[in-house]
């Protein structure tokens, strides 16, 4: 007598990813569509996880290619542009076998996978790291000079100390750490990614804090960028604590 469906659907969600085969192969004799869309559609899940495996491993590529270093430590930063808030850097060290799945560059992630992915790499890493720069710092020293004060504190604050940093697109003064400045290093480097994902999720849910203290300006939904309905509010309620004076000056009168 042959298995059910449902019975048959159990087994395949209870098997491991190398156990797959042998399902295909013991029921590829089963003239059942249930059965036979059952084996296309793990077959279709296995070979999009074959994909983004090797799409990882393509992100791995500084990684292996520095794989003397202990602790490779990735850097990046999130909110150079927003007329509001602060800069906010990440450092993440992973561990060297560490495969978190659908890691990439913030700005390709959905909200809701920053968040998923968040959670993962704290989980997961040695180490992290968050620092940030106040728009009365980018005021005084200027955006560039507050980005890498910012990856400073980030680096200071890993519990584990690095010995490499890889960095994106940059190199950062006043540290004597080897660095390796990497252009769209955040879509180039597992390591680099985790860094960009934690400052962007860092920096959203501290706007999303401000738009309950100062209300009007939607920074829960601009993140403090220039939007025509947060330069709108800029115009109309004048500029807030946060806003960077050296940012708004084209919107609003000294």
């Amino acid at each position: 007598m042959s298995n059910s469906i449902r019975s048959i659907k159990l087994e395949f969600e209870q098997a491991k990813f190398r156990e797959l085969s042998v399902l295909y192969e013991k029921y590829e004799g089963d003239s059942r569509s249930g059965v036979q869309n059952l084996i296309a559609r793990y077959k279709k899940q296995e070979a999009k996880l074959k994909e983004e495996r090797f799409r990882l491993e393509q992100m791995r590529c500084y990684e292996k290619k520095y794989q003397e270093h202990i602790f490779i430590c990735g850097i990046d930063e999130v909110g150079r542009g927003p007329l509001a808030g602060p800069v906010v850097a990440g450092a993440v060290i992973l561990p060297k076998d560490c495969e978190i799945l659908y890691i990439n560059d913030s700005k390709k992630l959905s909200a809701k996978k920053r968040e998923e992915l968040y959670d993962e790499i704290l989980d997961k890493a040695v180490a992290t790291g968050i620092g940030m720069a106040s728009p009365a710092t980018i005021d005084k020293i200027n955006i560039l000079q507050a980005t890498y004060e910012a990856m400073r504190i980030a680096v200071q604050e890993l519990k584990t100390a690095p010995t490499l940093l890889l960095n994106d697109a940059v190199t950062i003064p006043g540290i004597t750490l080897p660095q390796v400045p990497i252009i769209k290093g955040d879509a180039k480097s597992v390591s680099i990614a985790a860094a960009s994902i934690i400052a962007k999720v860092t920096r959203d849910r501290l706007m999303a804090e401000y738009d309950k203290i100062l209300p009007g300006y939607g920074f829960a939904e601009n993140k403090g960028y220039g939007s025509a309905a947060h330069i709108e509010a800029l115009k109309k309620l004048g500029p807030t604590p946060i806003h960077r004076v050296s940012f708004i000056k084209n919107f609003v009168s000294e």
